[in-house]
């Protein structure tokens, strides 16, 4: 990729970051804007296929419309010099992904706050009616103060439009993360996204994953037939709530999981300590919430949703004021035509 330099004649490509099955990712200047930007450039054995030019066009724009704090912004995309490329925020930091290699295992405090974030952004998508579709910690990338941000949304099912004998592991990504129905060739749900949270959590706490086999049909195989190991089988003194919470997620069947991201990262925050209540950048989109997730039980209901319409209130007062104004109308005629008798 040295032969490029210049995209758009706007964007200035300063130093590769990282290289995948699909794409690579550099460190780039925006001229125009003179800020710095993070630009994902797609191999040309992708770039040039039609009907995924088109797919990853619908992906990009998407994924331009969710702005949130822990999610990386979509800036641009387009085509060039025959390469697809989406510029995006550039986030300082590290994927999930180094940094679990790097530290083996987190403590619930650790890993909590983060996910927390993992799933506020995730669950901002679902809202708007996104699925991620290929959630792994290489997709979640942390900043030195700890700040989440998700990046990839779409590019997965955009891959997905590439014909099958084509897609190999890059559509699949990295089926240690992946869903049962996922595995199983089924279209992903919100849930899916919950159980692929959930398989990085469950990496986070223990320093190993669920599930682990020498090729991707092993490891589809196994998420869609095994059961994963116990929390406390592998970590000591492990809260029983959060380990009935990661059997939850990792449920095979998707209805048995939390039904967005959302509820999910609600559901950490309540067991979670001070720390993960102090989660930074934390914003979840307001939702009736619920009191105990766990069971699917109605919750109190949330003040916000209790603003008062006083234009229906006061049209309903004036309609009372007049039905009652009547009253004394509707008697006279009454005694009129039925006279006391004396």
């Amino acid at each position: 990729m040295a032969e490029i330099s210049l995209l758009n004649d706007r964007y200035q490509l300063l130093q590769e970051l990282g290289k995948g099955g699909m794409a690579f990712v550099y460190h780039a200047r925006d001229l125009m804007l003179e800020r710095d930007v993070a630009i994902k450039l797609l191999r040309e054995d992708y770039s040039k296929d039609p009907i995924f030019q088109e797919r990853f066009r619908q992906e990009a724009r998407a994924a331009a419309n969710l702005s949130h704090p822990n999610i990386v912004t979509v800036h641009d995309f387009g085509l060039d010099q025959g390469k697809l490329f989406i510029v995006m925020e550039f986030v300082p930091g590290k994927d999930l992904k180094t940094l679990i290699e790097a530290r083996g295992r987190f403590t619930p405090d650790e890993a909590l706050p983060l996910i927390i974030q993992a799933c506020a952004g995730i669950g901002y998508a679902h809202r708007a009616r996104i699925v991620h579709c290929d959630v792994k910690p290489q997709n979640l990338l942390v900043m030195p103060d700890q700040r989440l941000k998700v990046t990839d949304f779409g590019i997965a099912r955009a891959l997905a439009t590439i014909h099958p004998e084509e897609q190999a592991d890059v559509v699949w990504g990295s089926p240690q993360y992946f869903s049962p129905e996922q595995a199983a060739g089924l279209a992903p749900s919100p849930a899916s996204d919950v159980y692929s949270l959930g398989v990085i959590l469950f990496e986070m706490l223990t320093g190993s994953l669920p599930f682990k086999a020498s090729s991707a049909s092993g490891l589809a195989q196994l998420h869609l037939d095994a059961v994963p190991p116990k929390l406390g089988s592998m970590i000591p003194n492990v809260a029983p709530a959060l380990e009935q919470i990661m059997e939850k997620v990792l449920s095979k069947e998707p209805s048995m999981r939390y039904r967005t991201a959302d509820q999910f990262g609600r559901v950490l925050q309540i067991i979670g300590s001070e720390k993960v209540k102090t989660t930074p950048a934390l914003s979840f989109t307001p939702e009736i919430p619920e009191a105990n997730f766990m069971t699917e039980e109605p919750g109190p209901i949330d003040e916000s949703s209790l603003d008062i319409d006083w234009i229906s209130v006061g049209l309903g007062l004036l309609a009372l004021l007049m039905v009652g104004g009547l009253i004394p109308f509707w008697v006279w005629v009454y005694f009129i035509y039925h006279p006391p008798i004396r």
